[in-house]
């Protein structure tokens, strides 16, 4: 049987994010994250794919139209959160919040129910796990924004790398689907989209799916922005000087190697089928279920 892997796609817009994480100015999405996911989606439609996408909440409030074209596409819709806050940044009533707004929002508007979270910069992790019960409060059936890695950023060492239920401390269950990873030299390695795709050769990121799908599917990740290689300069001349040169060196990080992406992708949906994670997660689901059956008989 041929393996079917999660394409998503978290959509959110460089130019607010990076003004409200870095510049330490507030600003509304751009339109640059909708030509991007259009873009994106093009790619897919040519291809007979369909995605998941998580939309931050200021994406839909500002452009509910691309809200509901992606589900006129038969394309899976989640949640992002709503300003693109990292967890670890916020309290449990705060993180309600950003959920439930961007959860009803995003339901209001494509007059669908919403499934799935990503947290942004996959930032639920031991410290911040608190939030799994908060999303199950709040009707989600999954997450899918544990890195089992350890890394200098995010990343939950240690945490089962297959998709799974997650038990939680009041009794309830989340399905958990962690993003994919490959061992190397005996250390889990992040891999299969952003920047882990940007920055090396399309091959590597084949190997990686092809490693990972020896036991399960992988989970592709993507950004619009990632695409955008006419992205206008950054100001940072109101930053103190020592923490311009921090912000410009990310900044030009971040550019590196976009114009390679569109090729990347495209290699990946010829050599790959590709379906919405709900979709794979049931799939996977179901495949326990039934080789727990056969096993019991």
């Amino acid at each position: 049987m041929t393996m079917i892997h999660a394409m998503t796609i978290d959509v959110e817009d460089y130019h607010s994010v990076f003004a409200r994480d870095w510049l330490d100015r507030e600003g509304p999405p751009t339109d640059a994250v909708v030509r991007n996911t259009r873009r994106m989606l093009g790619w897919f439609a040519e291809q007979n794919v369909r995605c998941t996408c998580f939309v931050l909440g200021e994406v839909a409030e500002t452009f509910p139209e691309l809200v509901r074209e992606i589900a006129a596409g038969g394309h899976e819709l989640g949640v992002h959160g709503f300003y693109h806050r990292q967890v670890f940044k916020l309290d449990r009533a705060s993180f309600r919040r950003e959920v439930a707004d961007a959860k009803a929002l995003i339901e209001d508007i494509s007059g669908g129910a919403i499934r799935g979270h990503r947290a942004p910069a996959f930032s639920i992790m031991p410290e911040t796990a608190w939030a799994l019960e908060v999303l199950a409060e709040e009707g989600f059936d999954y997450d899918s924004s544990i890195y089992p890695i350890r890394g200098s950023r995010y990343g939950w060492p240690g945490f089962r790398r297959d998709i799974h239920h997650v038990s939680l401390a009041d009794g309830r269950q989340i399905i958990e689907a962690p993003l994919s990873t490959v061992n190397l030299l005996g250390r889990r390695f992040p891999s299969c989209g952003g920047g882990y795709l940007r920055h090396f050769p399309g091959f590597v990121t084949r190997m990686a799916i092809n490693r990972v799908s020896r036991e399960q599917p992988a989970i592709v990740y993507l950004h619009p922005y990632e695409i955008e290689t006419d992205c206008p300069p950054i100001e940072t001349s109101h930053l103190p000087p020592d923490r311009q040169a921090t912000v410009e060196k990310f900044h030009r990080m971040q550019l590196r190697n976009r114009e390679s992406v569109e090729q990347k992708v495209r290699m990946l949906l010829d050599q790959f089928k590709f379906a919405p994670l709900a979709d794979v997660i049931d799939r996977c689901l179901e495949s326990k279920t039934s080789s727990a059956l056969t096993s019991s008989a």
